[in-house]
């Protein structure tokens, strides 16, 4: 690796799309956690925005008050290139990521800077890892994407689970995932866009696959389960075709712990029947409604991209993420917990996982990477300290 030296740049965090909702969210909780010798800025395309930002942020903390701003677009390359050339860790909250993203991509490759991402497009993914991968692993940048909701909480919830299992043996775990949270419409137009998208998606994955190593010796796939009544949970279990699992299998290709033959299963746990019917019948109205452009506008500037729930409101949603995991003759249950997933919890991610980026002691990696792949345990004990749960409910 060629990973530049990040004590001779200004910044150890930048975070860009700060003044977004998420992107504020994560200015707060930075602004109460993030350590004294953490040298760090917001950056966005207006300055206005960023310097009332930073007087809010300094209400908080005090020592916000001149927290550096960097003005930079996302569809202009050089700013995103100085921006890279100035910190350690850029994380970014500026999606739909299949139209903003790549620009900032290109330029961490390019600078050495390790970069973040609150991406759950997988073809953003796929394309990223098939333009970028070869650059970023001579620069020794290490590009994590999905690092909130999508997927942490599957990911490194799967990988405890794994922990707690026997090693060198065939490992098969499931994923059931309820929450009772609400949307903003940033989410809501990076999901409409990624269902209007499907001819693109597909060839993004087969581009992916004509240049990804295939895995010789072990095997390690995320395969849609089927619709079934699951024992375990006491739920219907309706599968998830979201980028977690594919995420989780990406960490198990990477890393020998998960044996040489790993399955991981991603669900909706549903308690109520009536309910999962309708909302497999939801899921494809809204797949289908997608496809028509001006019914996909409506519904995105019903929700304009900046808004978000309440704090009441997220101060009452939660999410939990059951595991079952079998191998080697045991089986265990385990499971992952915290408070609003789509806003709080994923601003929390996205901080903890550049904090940790900059500032951990991690395994050498670069190039496109998973968050298991790039900081595992380290980010699993911050997520930790931070207040989520990662516990063994019980095992035979």
């Amino acid at each position: 690796m060629n990973r530049q030296n990040g004590a001779e740049r200004p910044y150890h965090v930048v975070l860009f799309g700060a003044t977004g909702f998420v992107g504020r969210l994560t200015a707060e909780y930075l602004a109460l956690t993030a350590p004294d010798d953490c040298r760090w800025a917001i950056a966005g395309r207006d300055r206005a925005r960023l310097e009332k930002l930073r007087a809010e942020l300094a209400r908080l903390s005090p020592r916000c008050a001149d927290l550096p701003l960097l003005v930079a677009d996302s569809g202009d390359p050089e700013s995103l290139r100085a921006l890279a050339e100035s910190t350690r860790v850029l994380a970014t909250t500026v999606g739909p990521y299949v139209w903003h993203g790549e620009n900032l991509v290109a330029a961490c490759a390019e600078a050495g800077t390790d970069y973040a991402d609150l991406c759950g497009e997988p073809e953003f993914v796929d394309r990223m890892y098939v333009a970028y991968e070869d650059r970023a692993r001579q620069t020794g940048a290490r590009l994590v994407h999905a690092c909130g909701f999508d997927s942490v909480p599957h990911d490194l919830g799967a990988y405890f689970t794994v922990k707690q299992l026997p090693a060198d043996v065939p490992l098969r775990i499931d994923g059931f995932v309820r929450t009772n949270a609400f949307f903003s419409g940033g989410t809501l137009a990076s999901a409409l866009n990624a269902l209007s998208r499907g001819r693109q998606t597909m060839e993004a994955a087969k581009q992916r696959r004509l240049h990804e190593p295939r895995l010789v010796g072990r095997r390690a796939v995320g395969p849609l389960g089927t619709p079934h009544f699951s024992k375990e949970t006491g739920a219907w279990a309706l599968p998830l075709p979201t980028l977690d699992a594919q995420v989780v299998a990406r960490s198990a290709a990477a890393v020998p712990r998960y044996g040489p033959d790993f399955r991981y299963r991603h669900f909706a746990a549903v308690k109520s029947l009536p309910v999962a019917l309708g909302g497999t019948v939801a899921a494809g109205a809204g797949a289908a409604l997608a496809q028509v452009p001006a019914v996909r506008r409506a519904l995105m500037n019903r929700y304009e991209p900046g808004s978000g729930p309440s704090e009441a409101r997220r101060g009452s949603s939660w999410f939990t993420v059951r595991f079952v995991g079998e191998g080697g003759g045991r089986r265990v249950f385990t499971e992952v917990a915290g408070g609003d997933p789509g806003y709080d919890e994923t601003a929390k991610i996205l901080a903890e996982a550049a904090l940790s980026l900059a500032f951990d002691d991690l395994p050498p990696t670069s190039g496109q990477v998973t968050t298991v792949a790039a900081m595992g345990d380290a980010l699993l004990e911050r997520l930790r300290s931070a207040g989520m749960i990662f516990r063994v409910a019980h095992s035979r």
